[in-house]
């Protein structure tokens, strides 16, 4: 007993909690897996803002409550949810929101086991099974984009893998930033098409590049980037005395899904120096089908590529990563801040599977075990089925509107 705080006790009684997540599971199994393509349930039980405030009871108290009231506040949490939730083969006939793929099983089950497990990925000696699969995972990514060689991580969105990308660019271009920061360098740009993800924008600014030094690169009629309007931009940028150091294609955007012509923009970045990194977020799962991977001929000359399996394959959001052709340690020295109280250079083990200072963050989930899980039950041509079916899907519907 210290300050009156008994220290040997549990903090809550084991049996009670036990009890109560095997009722929460059994509410999250009837409600939300097994509804989840029932065409007679709604994909939402529609409330305005104020009105399902005063439902969900969202005021916290001094005192909890009870196991029963929060068993019905789950039951609550589900009923007013938008059900996003579909399996593999089907899906709830009235959901129609863009960004979401739907459920995979495997990967549902995987989620279950880390949340629960609750690791962090950023050395062996905490978190050994999942920094193993996230090795093997990156690896047959890498694999796929053709790169004989590389790195990689996984990221909380594509978002972060593109603003990675940038300042893995930049860093590249000029080491010393690290250090020295902006100040005494000259005016930075980098060029991106016209029909790029906003991220972009976001990454410009937060890194301190500006919204203004961001060139938009005309497209086509079918939105992919004109290289020609590419390399008049580059030129145009030089002779204003400014430093060119990264373009952005995109492998399928948001709005209209185009490719961009990754081998012609690749002999731009080559004649000029530059670091090409692919934002294949959402396109990226092309690479697995061997029908359809064309449509990314010539991303094996990228330096780099931010890949979502959570999109087309339905590894579950989030499942991001970010891909680099550069195996020389480039992300490690980017993003190091040597924090000796966690990476020890003398540990018992191989060092090198520690990847805490290849990311910004420390925390980290195991994010590609669920990828990891859903490709083991699956087999790469069921993944490859997925992307085949996603893509007959978007040709049959182009079919009808026509």
């Amino acid at each position: 007993l210290v300050d009156g705080v008994i220290l040997n006790g549990p903090i809550m009684d084991s049996k009670a909690g036990e009890k109560f997540v095997e009722e929460a599971c059994k509410i999250i199994m009837e409600e939300v897996i097994q509804k989840a393509n029932d065409v007679t349930e709604k994909v939402c039980e529609w409330r305005a803002p104020e009105t399902l405030k005063k439902i969900l009871d969202l005021e916290m108290r001094d005192t909890g409550e009870s196991h029963q009231k929060l068993l019905q506040l789950c039951q609550d949490v589900i009923q007013y949810s938008v059900k996003t939730s579909r399996n593999a083969i089907s899906s709830h006939p009235r959901f129609f929101n863009q960004l979401y793929a739907g459920i995979d099983y495997y990967s549902l089950v995987a989620r279950f086991i880390t949340e629960a497990l609750n690791p962090s990925v950023y050395t062996y000696e905490v978190s050994p099974v999942f920094l193993l699969v996230e090795e093997t995972v990156i690896k047959k990514m890498i694999e796929f984009i053709g790169w004989e060689e590389g790195d990689g991580i996984f990221n909380p969105g594509g978002s972060v893998s593109n603003m990675y990308a940038m300042n893995l660019a930049r860093y590249k271009f000029c080491p010393e930033i690290k250090e020295k920061g902006l100040s005494g360098l000259p005016r930075l740009v980098l060029f991106t098409s016209e029909e790029c993800h906003y991220s972009m924008k976001k990454a410009a600014s937060f890194l301190g590049i500006g919204t203004e030094n961001v060139y938009f690169i005309k497209t086509d009629e079918r939105g992919k980037m004109i290289p020609e309007e590419l390399e008049k931009q580059v030129q145009r940028a030089r002779k204003e005395g400014s430093a060119p150091f990264l373009v952005c294609a995109t492998a399928g955007t948001t709005v209209l899904g185009a490719f961009d012509p990754l081998d012609e923009i690749a002999d731009i970045c080559e004649k000029h120096g530059l670091w090409l990194h692919v934002d294949a977020s959402w396109g990226g799962s092309a690479l697995i089908s061997r029908k359809h991977c064309r449509l990314l001929h010539g991303i094996h000359r990228a330096d780099s590529v931010a890949w979502n399996p959570h999109k087309m394959l339905l590894a579950g959001i989030q499942c991001c990563a970010l891909l680099v052709k550069d195996n020389s340690g480039l992300l490690k020295k980017c993003y190091s801040a040597k924090a000796a109280y966690l990476f020890q250079q003398d540990k018992f083990y191989d060092v090198s599977y520690d990847t805490g200072d290849k990311s910004i963050q420390c925390s980290r989930r195991p994010d590609a075990f669920k990828f990891w899980l859903m490709w083991k039950a699956l087999g790469t041509t069921g993944l490859e089925e997925r992307v085949n079916r996603a893509l007959a899907l978007a040709r049959y519907l182009l079919a009808i509107l026509k």
